[in-house]
């Protein structure tokens, strides 16, 4: 089957590529909005599965589409992408010296009229705390606005304060590679 990669993430793409993944990318604008009583992996879940279905209708039966959305929760707060460095503070002021769960979701859609293979994935991210000034630095330097949390745990940030994780690091980072490299091996055996 065709890998078609719904996603403008690059760090997505890099995790495929790493994975020695030949891929097509799709793009288009999807609401990213979910039903307020869906909780944590729950939204991740809701919000793959709903991208993938933007693009079902224009899949090839030879095609499988991967989408995927990470969240950022703290406590029962979703913390998604900052609009802006007043925000991304706010966030980082928030998350530093405490632990937060980060989900991704991931929806797997063939073309062939099988039903979708939809998983979530959860780690633990563990800050040590951050002054003003680190988190000033990262904001100013690293653009945190297309992060959810307003990090990302491959840059700057992620070096400095990630002390430790519970889970899959490449989760952290957009796609938990190792169930997805499963459910790949899974669908395409089938």
């Amino acid at each position: 089957m065709n890998l078609i990669l719904a996603s403008g993430s690059p760090r997505r793409r890099q995790l495929l590529s790493d994975l020695g993944l030949t891929y097509e990318i799709r793009l288009r604008e999807v609401d990213e909005s979910f039903p307020a009583h869906l909780r944590r992996a729950e939204i991740a879940e809701y919000l793959a599965c709903h991208k993938a279905e933007a693009y079902r209708a224009d899949l090839a039966s030879d095609e499988l589409l991967l989408t995927a959305d990470t969240i950022v929760c703290l406590d029962d707060d979703v913390l998604n992408k900052p609009a802006d460095a007043a925000e991304a503070r706010q966030m980082l002021t928030r998350l530093q010296g405490r632990a937060h769960q980060v989900y991704t979701g991931v929806c797997l859609l063939p073309g062939d009229g099988r039903p979708p293979v939809v998983f979530a994935d959860e780690t633990t991210v563990h800050f040590r705390a951050l002054s003003e000034a680190e988190i000033d630095f990262y904001v100013l330097n690293y653009q945190p606005f297309d992060k959810a949390g307003a990090y990302g745990a491959q840059d700057w940030l992620g070096l400095a304060a990630i002390d430790r994780l519970e889970g899959s690091y490449f989760n952290v980072m957009g796609l938990p590679t190792h169930r997805v490299w499963a459910a790949l091996t899974e669908l395409t055996a089938r």
